[in-house]
Order: C-alpha cells, then sequence, then structure tokens
C-alpha cells in the first residue's frame, strides 16, 4: 500500500480549521499535517478535551492524523531573538520580549506541543530549532572555530532537556533540515546529532527543497540519516543555472521575484528528483506519510494544492518484493 498523503497546514493558517479539514478533502488529500498556529493546534488550550475534539473533527472528514508542527515558537528556543520573532510568537510567549525570557518560555512550549501529540495519539512533532550561530554562516570576520562549538555546545545545553521529556513521552521531534536552523546541510546535521550525544528522540523532517537550492545531494541526505528520517515534506523549488543578478542568498528580494536564484514551485514544476527520492525512501523503509508544504508565490494554491496531491501519489510506488529476473530462472 502507497504511503499516506497529508498535506502541512502552515500555509493555510488563515483559514479556520473546519474549513481547511473540508478544502483538503476536497483536494484528495488522506490526512492533515496540523501546524500549531491560527486555530488549527492550540498548544495552550490542548487539554486531552480539546485534543479529542481535533480528532473527532478530522474523522468527521475522513482525514488521518500522524504529525504536528512547531516550527515558530521551535524556531525561538535556541535563536538570536529580535523584533522579528514578535510576529511569529503567541504574546504568552513574546511577553516583555526578554531574549532569553522568549527561548526559556519557547523551550516549555515546545514540550507542551510533545504533550500534545501524546493526547493526541501520535508521535512526532516536526518544526525548527532556531540557531545561535547562523549569523556566523559567512565567515568575515573570520570566525574561530571556537565560536562554533560554543554556538552548538548552546544549542545542545537548551534541546537536550526538551528532547528528554520527548523520550519520556514517545514523542519524537523531527527538525527540518533548513536556512537559519542550527541544522541546514549535510555537514551541519552530522555535527547537530554530534552535539546531542545522537539523542533517540531527535531527528530530520526531510525537506529536499532546501537543499537542492543550495546545491546538496538531497538523495544522498535520505541515505546517510536514515534512520534519523522521521517525516518528509514534499516541497519543490527551481534554481537558475545561468548567472543572474541575485545569488543563493537572496539579495533581499520577496520571495516570488523572478529576478531571485531560486524560488518555490508547486510540485513537478520544478527541479527536484522525486523519482530518485521515492527509490532512496523505499531503500530505506521508511513507511510514514508524504506531506505536501504547498509554497508557490506564482501559483493559486488551490488549484496547486489538489495538483500536488495527485503528483505525490502518482511519484510515490511500494518497492518490490522480488528481483525483476526471477522468473527466468529453474527452480
Amino acid at each position: 500500500m502507497a504511503r499516506p498523503v497529508t498535506i502541512f497546514t502552515g500555509q493555510w493558517a488563515d483559514l479556520p480549521i473546519e474549513t481547511m479539514c473540508k478544502k483538503a478533502k476536497e483536494f484528495g488529500y488522506d490526512g492533515l499535517e496540523l501546524c500549531t498556529w491560527g486555530d488549527h493546534m492550540e498548544i495552550d488550550k490542548a487539554d486531552q478535551a480539546y485534543c479529542d475534539q481535533r480528532k473527532a473533527l478530522l474523522d468527521q472528514y475522513g482525514l488521518k492524523l500522524f504529525t504536528i508542527s512547531t516550527h515558530l515558537v521551535g524556531q525561538c528556543v535556541s535563536d538570536n531573538i529580535d523584533e522579528r520573532h514578535k510576529s511569529i510568537l503567541p504574546p504568552y510567549i513574546w511577553g516583555d520580549g526578554d531574549p532569553e525570557g522568549v527561548r526559556q518560555r519557547a523551550a516549555q512550549e515546545v514540550i507542551k506541543t510533545a504533550e500534545a501529540a501524546k493526547r493526541l495519539g501520535i508521535n512526532t512533532v516536526a518544526g525548527f530549532t532556531g540557531s545561535p550561530i547562523w549569523h556566523l554562516l559567512y565567515s568575515f570576520p573570520p570566525v574561530p572555530p571556537e565560536m562554533i562549538r560554543k554556538g552548538y555546545e548552546d544549542f545542545a545545553k537548551r534541546w537536550i532537556p526538551i528532547l528528554d521529556e520527548f523520550q519520556k513521552l514517545g514523542v519524537r521531534f523531527a527538525l527540518e533540515v533548513h536556512p537559519t536552523e542550527i541544522a541546514f546541510d549535510i555537514h551541519s546535521a552530522h555535527m547537530t546529532l554530534k552535539a546531542l550525544n545522537y539523542h533517540p528522540a531527535f531527528g530530520f523532517n526531510y525537506d529536499p527543497s532546501h537543499f537542492g537550492y543550495q546545491g546538496v545531494d538531497y538523495v544522498r541526505f535520505i541515505y546517510e540519516f536514515s534512520d534519523r528520517i522521521f517525516h518528509v515534506h514534499m516541497k519543490d523549488v527551481y534554481w537558475n543555472d545561468a548567472p543572474g543578478a541575485v545569488g543563493v542568498f537572496g539579495g533581499h528580494m520577496e520571495f516570488g521575484d523572478n529576478r531571485r536564484y531560486w524560488n518555490f514551485r508547486s510540485l513537478g514544476r520544478g527541479k527536484i528528483d522525486f523519482e530518485n527520492i521515492i527509490r532512496a525512501l523505499n531503500d530505506i523503509g521508511y513507511k510514514g506519510p508524504l506531506s505536501v508544504e504547498w509554497e508557490d508565490s506564482g501559483m493559486n494554491r488551490e488549484a496547486g494544492a489538489a495538483e500536488a496531491c495527485e503528483f505525490v501519489r502518482y511519484s510515490d510506488f511500494e518497492p518490490s518484493d522480488v528481483a525483476f529476473d526471477d522468473a527466468m530462472q529453474r527452480d
């Protein structure tokens, strides 16, 4: 049986949760990956009764739930906090905006998200972690290795207690490897695991789009972290092969600007090789959902979401249970 196809609701949080359920069913999805903003999954309200109501609502529309996601709050656990973060946080976490207070409140909210996942009967929370050292990416003024080491130590100090609570609950945290996070490519993902002493509750939300425009081998990532891929986002991206006016860092241009080096696109309309991704996921035995994260600044999102569902169903296939030439051999 092919893997379930879900849609991440993060880009749809302007819609009420029931409206999103109706649309997802109309688009053809098997389930939702609920974001923890808008009214889709409100962690401060998520007692057992609330979680039971969410499950009943999804059941009403024939939708399944495998994952909830804490990208916005998770970002603030180990980030360098400034005024940008105020716009992505609930007021009760932003508080007076004192950076350390924000980080501490965000950490507690991530733990509460794991508790909500447990009440919902699921075992995976996807999201971001933030990074205390992303601003050091380009090494000028020269960055002493000690600064990077201390950054990973600070990250681990903040996240290991969170992951310990996840482990007690039987819930896993899946970091979406992504620019601005502590892990943004293969090498930094290895460094992150090492900093966490390979904590069993920590793994990855695999999203190939963020590797493609960086020039990172996104199929190799699957094989290198085969036991740590807890969740999969299906998202496409297009990048220009010819030199242009703006490089990989975006030139302070808005998403969708045609002068950018890269832009996200609806599935099947970019350059990501989903054929080899599916084969690699089959090789490592990944059986979880394929969750569409739909982002395309140049396309109607409802048409795109419906098309993306069809694309994933067409692209996904089960591995063979026989060698293709077995029938040619004698007993």
